[in-house]
Parts: C-alpha cells; structure tokens; sequence
C-alpha cells in the first residue's frame, strides 16, 4: 500500500513504468482488473495509456545519442583492402573484377567508420545525415 503525504495526490508515473503495465495488461492470458489492482491503477487509468499507446502518443522514447571516441588516421590506413563482399569484389555476369568506385580508396573525402564488433562503414562525404543514421541504426542491430 503506498500513502500519500502532503498536497501531492497524483502519483507521477514514468513512460516506461507504465509502457510495461500496458505490455503486462496486453500479454496473453492476462486479466486486465487484476494488472490495475496489481499496480494500484484504475481500470480506466489502464485503459487510457492502452489507448494513447496503440494511438502513438505513448512510446517508448529512443535512446539518447552516445559519443564514441574517433581516432584520425594516417592517410595510409586509407588505402587499407576494402572488405569486399562477392558482389562487390567480382561482376556477377562476367566473372571479372567490379570497377573501381568514383571515389579512390586513398580519397580524404572518404570517412571510414569501424565498430567495436570489427564492422566496418565506409562513406563519401556527400552521404546524407539522414541515410547515414539509417545505415548506422541498422548496422547496430
């Protein structure tokens, strides 16, 4: 039992606190009545967050943007061999090498990007922000 002391009487409940009680009420076999009362909620307090998250207006918020160290390298790790995957390396049809890209290995426009895990990204510099974040969000998975 929680009691309340003072001229506060809402309680003030986190996004995540009550995405989880929603996710409890949604679970299979679950019975909403007893999620509420297991949490000292209202039926129609439950009721509503299920409401504003299946609208999307209750979401899980993303995560903050973290920074990473960054070294700069000599321009000779530049010009390190590409990790190359079967399409990248040889032309399908033809069983030859694939042309060189616009840009040169050696090219200082290039960023080079490498994970932790050994992943390696590698960009021009007319990339977009935009498509950048989707490839680094999907690479992260």
């Amino acid at each position: 039992m929680e009691i309340i002391t003072g001229a506060e009487r809402r309680r003030r409940w986190r996004d995540e606190d009550k995405l989880r009680i929603v996710a409890e009420a949604e679970a299979p076999d679950a019975v909403f009545a007893l999620v509420a009362r297991r949490h000292e909620i209202s039926r129609g307090q439950l009721w509503k967050w299920r409401g504003q998250v299946r609208r999307g207006e209750l979401a899980p918020v993303p995560a903050e943007p973290e920074f990473i160290p960054v070294r700069m390298m000599a321009s000779a790790a530049l010009s390190m061999p590409r990790a190359s995957s079967k399409s990248a390396a040889m032309n399908e049809t033809a069983g030859e090498p694939a042309p060189q890209s616009r840009a040169s290995r050696s090219d200082p426009s290039r960023i080079e990007i490498v994970l932790p895990d050994g992943t390696c990204v590698r960009v021009d510099d007319g990339v977009g922000v935009a498509a950048l974040r989707r490839v680094m969000m999907a690479v992260r998975r």
